[in-house]
């Protein structure tokens, strides 16, 4: 790991930067993030108890398509600019240059999306422990859902409009992550669902795609 390690800390320094800099993924996804939360009311109507029991499951899906955004360009943008090749002739190996990929990506598009969340949830009339609770599953959960995006973004950086196919490919795969993190949410106010079991396998997910 000491040959590998300032390479791994200088790619993702740098794609944390490039990230978060203005124009970034950062503020695209929370800007969607708010936007698809803030319009799920108005469709839906004025009532807040219908809103606090479909909270949950909007926010998710509306993580799950934030986390989407700049996904395609992952690997692409490196691609083009001769980066990747360079970074192959490194010391670093493909598999940790993947994981500095994916942990930038994560820090600069789901971190923001986790850290907003409580603020966000109140549009949903969410309650303290659903936020809690919310807040947690995002943050053990968007990890496995970034992991996933990396396979549909290595596939399609040799496609002209691969973002299509990387939808098909990361979709799929992404319904058990939003099953047990809608779940966990909800047995943290309904009792007597247990909260830790899905909220374990929430974890074991992103342990297990990285």
């Amino acid at each position: 790991m000491s040959a590998n390690g300032r390479p791994f800390r200088a790619l993702l320094a740098r794609d944390v930067k490039l990230a978060v800099r203005v124009g970034g993924g950062a503020l695209t996804g929370v800007l969607f993030f708010l936007a698809v939360i803030v319009t799920i009311p108005f469709g839906v109507g004025p009532d807040l108890n219908l809103l606090s029991r479909i909270g949950p499951a909007i926010l998710w899906i509306a993580a799950l398509l934030a986390t989407l955004l700049g996904l395609e360009r992952l690997f692409q943008s490196d691609k083009d600019d001769g980066a990747l090749d360079l970074l192959m002739l490194t010391e670093m190996t493909p598999s940790l240059f993947v994981v500095a990929k994916v942990v930038a990506h994560w820090v600069g598009s789901s971190l923001p999306l986790v850290l907003a969340t409580p603020i966000l949830s109140l549009l949903l009339a969410l309650e303290p422990r659903a936020i809690l609770a919310l807040t947690a599953t995002l943050a053990v959960g968007t990890p496995a859902l970034s992991f996933l995006g990396a396979v549909g973004a290595a596939l399609a950086v040799t496609l002209r409009r691969g973002a299509l196919l990387m939808a098909v490919v990361i979709l799929p795969f992404s319904i058990p992550i939003l099953i047990f993190g809608v779940a966990a949410t909800r047995a943290a106010v309904v009792e007597p669902d247990p909260f830790l079991p899905p909220f374990a396998l929430l974890g074991a997910a992103s342990l297990i795609y990285a």
